[in-house]
């Protein structure tokens, strides 16, 4: 009888040890699934949403190369964007995920993102069924600094996003003070873009060299058209007119004419621009992009140019 005892009270201590451990590995799991969904409420155009705290798969619409350089690894982005002339290198293993402005969502739903970002409002129905996503609509951050810090904000990056801008606003300043000693300061400069049967004039943030040009270097459009481009960031022109929106130095996106095609140019080759060879012209892949590592690259690039000058 008491050895039966003894077997029915190891029994029971037995039972218990293990209910104990098995409760110890319930609480383990249930606070790391805790952690890895911790979620938190951010403000956007479309209302408050809930996003992860430290989202691990993103696909990135827009705003791919802000992310690269606060170290978050995106797994989706489109094609266009893959194409980043400045990015190569860090965009390798990221997967495809269609056409720019026009994602498809059966690949996005195939890379089981926990986070999108975009800035394109017309795909947020569809795309925020997929998982929560966040609109930055397109020129809504003006600069490095203010895309920066935003993100940095959203991604809990702010010291990473500091020291980055640190950095980016020390190489800036050593640019825009070689060229300030070498340009005279009343110089204007005009962003320009061969679109083939037409022409179209840039401001400050839409790419082609408005942001190195005019943001990070300074620089000024002609006066007389100032107003206009910096608050619409466009215009369509004529040949006709181009000698009204012609600065002092001309930075020209052309994929298909050369420097010395356009001095062979009746209308160009008349402008004094490209009479006193300050035209700059570079293809698309340099100038289209706009992003904080793109304007940093640019702003070197044409720095060498115009100290080249002297």
């Amino acid at each position: 009888m008491l050895l039966l005892k003894r077997k029915i009270i190891a029994s029971l201590f037995l039972g218990l040890l293990l209910l104990l451990t098995a409760c110890g590995n319930t609480t383990t799991t249930t606070n790391e699934e805790s952690e890895s969904i911790s979620t938190k409420k951010v403000q956007t155009i479309n209302g408050e949403i809930e996003i992860p705290v430290n989202p691990k798969r993103i696909v990135a619409e827009e705003y791919i190369a802000t992310l690269i350089v606060l170290n978050v690894q995106p797994i989706g982005a489109p094609g266009l964007t893959l194409e980043n002339y400045y990015l190569k290198d860090a965009l390798k293993g990221v997967t495809s995920i269609g056409t720019y402005g026009k994602p498809s969502t059966e690949k996005i739903i195939g890379l089981k993102p926990d986070l999108i970002i975009t800035g394109n409002g017309d795909n947020y129905e569809a795309l925020s069924k997929i998982a929560p996503t966040v609109v930055i609509p397109y020129g809504e951050l003006k600069n490095a600094h203010e895309e920066l810090t935003y993100f940095g904000q959203l991604l809990g990056k702010e010291q990473e996003a500091k020291d980055w801008l640190a950095q980016y606003d020390q190489k800036i300043a050593d640019a825009k003070a070689q060229v300030d000693a070498i340009i005279p300061a009343d110089a204007s400069f005009s962003i320009i873009e061969d679109a083939g049967k037409s022409w179209y004039v840039y401001g400050d943030n839409f790419g082609r060299g408005g942001q190195p040009v005019y943001q990070a270097l300074g620089r000024k459009p002609p006066a007389k058209i100032a107003d206009e481009i910096m608050e619409k960031q466009w215009a369509e022109i004529s040949e006709e007119v181009l000698a009204d929106y012609a600065g002092d130095y001309i930075i020209l996106t052309s994929d298909e004419r050369t420097v010395e095609d356009f001095k062979k140019d009746p209308i160009w080759g008349s402008l004094p621009a490209v009479k006193n060879d300050n035209l700059y012209v570079w293809p698309e892949e340099r100038s289209w992009y706009y992003d904080p590592t793109a304007v940093l690259a640019q702003v070197e690039e044409l720095t060498n140019w115009l100290t080249s000058k002297k």
